[in-house]
């Protein structure tokens, strides 16, 4: 189950890895690139199939990144989100946010076992200050309706 201090301790990371970003605009792995790096996150981006994201050099797997992350933000199929977990857990990665649509009992289960601090079922884009919309209305609805993690 996710919780405020799950959520809290992934964001607290300075360096992250999103694992699905993308150079499609109409994807949200492009989004959640970009609006993270403009939060003042050291963003990473891993993508097997991008040289660059935005200009700036992607990397083909976690295992290829320059340094080490605090967090991994996943934006992926749940088959690929399968196989990161596994690798971040290799590397150390201990905090995860499986975004909605990428998550899998698997994955999740997998991340309880191996003690990673998980994120699932939640839009990473609602939890940041000042949420765009359409993350704010969908921030306000949720929580209007007593969806907020405790």
């Amino acid at each position: 189950m996710t919780t405020r201090t799950s959520i809290e301790v992934v964001l607290s990371q300075k360096v992250l890895a999103v694992a699905g970003a993308s150079n499609n605009p109409n994807k949200f792995g492009h989004g959640a690139y970009r609006e993270l790096k403009a939060r003042g996150y050291r963003v990473l981006p891993v993508n097997p199939n991008a040289q660059t994201i935005d200009g700036d050099p992607c990397y083909a797997s976690l295992q290829a990144l320059p340094e080490k992350v605090g967090s991994l933000v996943v934006v992926t199929q749940p088959a690929v989100t399968e196989q990161l977990v596994q690798e971040a857990a290799g590397l150390g990665i201990k905090n995860i946010w499986l975004q909605q649509g990428s998550e899998s009992p698997v994955a999740i289960q997998f991340c309880q076992e191996h003690g990673l601090n998980v994120v699932a079922g939640e839009c990473i884009m609602m939890y940041q200050p000042h949420p765009a919309f359409p993350h704010s209305l969908h921030k306000f609805i949720k929580f209007a309706l007593g969806g907020k993690p405790k």
